[in-house]
């Protein structure tokens, strides 16, 4: 593997790169840094619905080290997903009376790219008892009236923004974790990229497009929107690992060579997937925006990642435009 300072690379890159001429992004950890809003969601819904829902007092905290567990199988590209997951396993870790995160990172080992199916076979498969936590959660259910898609939305989205993007009043009041949301994409790069490949810039995140409105805003313009997909929008059978958003994107920028930047094994597991299927991709992982990047490099190293760099704005430098 080549390297330079923050930029890993296979060395078969070179060839590759000649010929992409089209780039889509992921959204979060690529575009925004997510680490103090979409993470800090997880931990606060997950701390709300085992006391509240659960009537459990004392549990451990759902770390950085569990977050980036869970993603690491490939099933937990939506944060909601392993929301859920982090609940039922640090449940089952009181009901069998075992330390939470000990329990929470065998219950990772024991999960797959079938996310919380997964993690549910696993627990079933110990016989420990959490059925009444699953019937009051009902999870994943219909999004506009499912009890954790609601606590994690206005946790999440904050009272005002909540009530303008369902139409329904907040049971909280403090400020909606998306403000610390942090714009990682510059101007001037998004720019040149449109430059270089003929405006063929789009997105395929795990996100709803006004959400991405919110934290981007005038920026978001720059990219193809009618051939991006924000999942979140999108029916829950669309989820990453699965290919076929990121078909959609490629296709509709009539795009012979694709290079999908990301910062997960689903957003990987998702390119080959595109590739095996006729529309050749390249990955490009990003390592350094979660809180444990020398481990998410390693992940993309042993999983021979063509390309890696610790940040956006290393990319046009790996592309070998600056």
């Amino acid at each position: 593997m080549q390297e330079e300072k923050g930029i890993y690379f296979q060395d078969d890159i070179d060839e590759k790169i000649k010929d992409i001429d089209s780039i889509i992004f992921d959204c979060d950890g690529v575009l925004i840094d997510i680490t103090n809003s979409y993470d800090m969601a997880i931990q606060r819904t997950t701390e709300y619905i085992l006391k509240e829902i659960a009537n459990i007092l004392k549990f451990d905290p759902v770390t950085s080290e569990i977050i980036d567990g869970f993603k690491s199988t490939g099933g937990f590209n939506d944060e909601v997903d392993l929301t859920y997951a982090a609940i039922l396993s640090l449940a089952a870790a009181n009901k069998l009376n075992k330390r939470g995160k000990n329990f929470v990172i065998e219950v990772i080992k024991n999960s797959d790219q079938s996310g919380i199916e997964s993690v549910e076979k696993y627990l079933d498969s110990i016989k420990v008892d959490i059925s009444d936590l699953k019937k009051k959660l009902n999870y994943p259910g219909r999004h506009s009236d499912n009890l954790l898609y609601s606590i994690f939305d206005q946790i999440f989205y904050g009272p005002d923004l909540y009530n303008k993007l369902f139409k329904k009043k907040s049971k909280f009041t403090d400020q909606g974790l998306i403000d610390n949301d942090i714009v990682l994409i510059k101007q001037e790069m998004l720019d040149s990229l449109k430059k270089k490949f003929l405006n063929k810039i789009a997105i395929v995140s795990g996100r709803g497009i006004e959400s991405i409105r919110y934290s981007l805003k005038e920026d978001l313009e720059k990219f193809d929107l009618k051939n991006s997909v924000f999942l979140e929008d999108e029916d829950r059978s669309l989820a990453k690992p699965n290919p076929d958003s990121l078909i959609r994107s490629i296709r509709g920028l009539e795009s012979s060579h694709c290079l999908y930047v990301g910062d997960s094994i689903e957003d990987f597991i998702m390119a080959q997937k595109a590739s095996e299927r006729g529309n050749k991709t390249t990955f490009c992982g990003i390592f350094g925006t979660g809180k444990l990047p020398e481990q998410r490099k390693k992940l993309f190293q042993d999983n021979k990642v063509s390309m890696i760099i610790e940040s956006i704005d290393l990319l046009p430098k790996a592309l070998n435009l600056v």
